[in-house]
């Protein structure tokens, strides 16, 4: 699996872009995927139609998109984009709107960039690390925001750290072993192919099964609307955004809607309520 330093270059980085729509943002966030030859311009159409077809769903923080589709012919590598608005633009979405951060994802499959949205998750949920993106200067300043955070994680992992962040330290760990209550124990997260905002919500997801203790015992599985509605009768819940929450209809689980997927405490309070914890 990739650092998302190996899969966002400097020249993979444009600050202060006027765009007035978001899909002119998006198609912007494309463009440098398709200058470095990742992609075509059908991929990052399909970004745009994607939202067409299902809402803001990629809109999983505030502030934040995370573009993606479903990989077609063009794209040939998995590589990631990143494009800071001048001016924030509303796509839509009821509590993440407006704008400023637009990132790209283009993946071959859905193990190499795996790491790196975990490493993204905890930059954007991270306060210091956000406002550090918001006010860097070049893209060597934004670059120098991730470098750091994978230094650390790298010095943590050396010395046998596991330092929660502070959101995660307020969450109650040593809540009810998962062993002892009875389900299924596997859990999906859905987008709308599978491979980008679904994968993204797993890793936050895991995070706090982390600190509770209980990764031992639940599986989490990413994946798309259609092959969720399979899998629901085997699943204890679904986690997923409000857009496809509507997309995926009746199935045979509970869904819960999750507004920022960066945030803990709100996939501890969904877990909370759907474990009876």
């Amino acid at each position: 699996m990739s650092d998302i330093r190996d899969l966002l270059s400097k020249d993979a980085i444009e600050l202060g872009i006027d765009e007035r729509t978001w899909q002119d943002s998006i198609r912007r966030a494309g463009t440098i995927l398709e200058n470095r030859k990742i992609t075509g311009p059908s991929y990052t159409q399909a970004m745009i139609d994607s939202v067409d077809r299902h809402g803001p769903y990629i809109v999983i923080a505030p502030g934040f998109a995370f573009a993606h589709a479903r990989p077609d012919n063009s794209v040939t590598a998995t590589g990631m984009s990143l494009v800071r608005l001048q001016e924030p633009v509303k796509f839509g979405h009821p509590n993440n709107d407006p704008v400023t951060l637009v990132m790209a994802l283009a993946a071959t499959n859905a193990d190499q960039h795996q790491a790196a949205l975990a490493q993204l998750a905890k930059v954007l949920s991270n306060t210091d690390k956000r406002t550090a993106l918001e006010k860097a200067l070049t893209a060597d300043e934004i670059l120098a925001v991730f470098d750091a955070h994978i230094r650390s994680e790298t010095s943590e992992t050396r010395d046998g750290k596991a330092t929660a962040s502070s959101e995660s330290q307020a969450l109650a760990s040593g809540s009810t072993a998962a062993e002892t209550r009875t389900g299924k124990n596997l859990v999906l997260t859905v987008c709308g192919n599978g491979l980008g905002s679904s994968l993204f919500l797993k890793n936050t997801l895991e995070q706090v099964l982390d600190y509770w203790g209980w990764s031992p015992y639940l599986t989490v599985e990413a994946t798309d609307t259609i092959s969720a509605r399979g899998k629901s009768s085997d699943a204890d819940f679904i986690l997923t955004s409000g857009e496809i929450a509507k997309t995926l209809g009746e199935v045979d689980v509970p869904v819960r809607v999750i507004n920022d997927f960066t945030s803990q405490a709100e996939i501890d309070a969904a877990l909370r309520e759907l474990y009876d914890v």
